[in-house]
């Protein structure tokens, strides 16, 4: 398997790029839109055809590439089907292996960020999206959050595989790149060592958390996929416009 991590700086998002030697064929899970130009030379470069998008879930913080990929390159959008999106192509389903050449990932429900959110697991590597973090957790306090959820979703899913199992998350804001799963049972200050649930529940609706600055228009732009919508501020444009640079796994 080809892989590759991607860093977009304007919501410190990963995504990661997936490859099969055998049928050239990629996958890229949680693209953004910023990126899109980026992100298809990678592809190219690495001498394959992007196939699909794969979502995590209905991001907040960014607007997903995933539209203008499939009018540019071809591919075919997929995410959670219980988001109920028109515009995806293939609804990911919980257990239900989702296959593209000799890739098979397994899907992971884990809601707790979002109601919906989904893991995917693949070769030893588990990318976490917003549920598991490096040392931390995504919030849980819009877009159906429930921090019960979340704790279950990781302790009781993410938790069980082994501890050397790569975590690769869809952010980080200290340029921390992977963790494992062993170092997340050590040292996440929210999830790890003996948090119960109940401790946890009381932090995170403590966190008195600002609203999210760009949640009004990346929640209905992914929700059709990446469209940036009508009204976006100019000083949330670069949200919608393409990144000059950005740093490379």
């Amino acid at each position: 398997m080809i892989f590759k991590q991607l860093f977009e700086p304007i919501s410190s998002t990963y995504t990661y790029l997936l490859g099969c030697e055998e049928t050239g064929q990629a996958l890229l899970i949680d693209p953004v839109l910023p990126a899109w130009e980026r992100d298809l030379a990678a592809v190219s470069k690495l001498g394959l055809r992007l196939a699909f998008t794969l979502e995590t879930h209905i991001h907040a913080d960014h607007i997903t590439s995933a539209k203008k990929l499939k009018q540019m390159a071809g591919s075919r959008i997929a995410g959670p089907a219980l988001d109920q999106l028109p515009c995806t192509d293939l609804g990911i389903v919980d257990g239900v292996p989702f296959e593209m050449g000799s890739i098979e990932l397994a899907p992971i429900h884990t809601p707790g960020h979002t109601d919906n959110h989904f893991a995917y697991f693949h070769a030893g590597r588990l990318y976490t999206g917003d549920a598991l973090l490096i040392e931390a957790c995504g919030r849980t306090d819009f877009q159906s959050g429930d921090p019960a959820a979340l704790y279950h979703s990781v302790r009781g899913k993410l938790f069980a595989y082994d501890d050397d199992t790569l975590v690769y998350p869809a952010h980080d804001y200290e340029q921390r790149r992977i963790s494992t799963i062993g170092q997340e049972k050590a040292r996440n200050p929210r999830l790890g060592g003996e948090r119960t649930l109940e401790d946890f529940v009381a932090l995170m609706n403590g966190l008195d958390l600002a609203y999210p600055k760009f949640i009004d228009y990346a929640v209905p732009g992914n929700r059709e996929c990446g469209a940036c919508p009508p009204g976006v501020p100019e000083h949330l444009q670069q949200y919608c416009a393409q990144i000059a640079e950005s740093r490379q796994g």
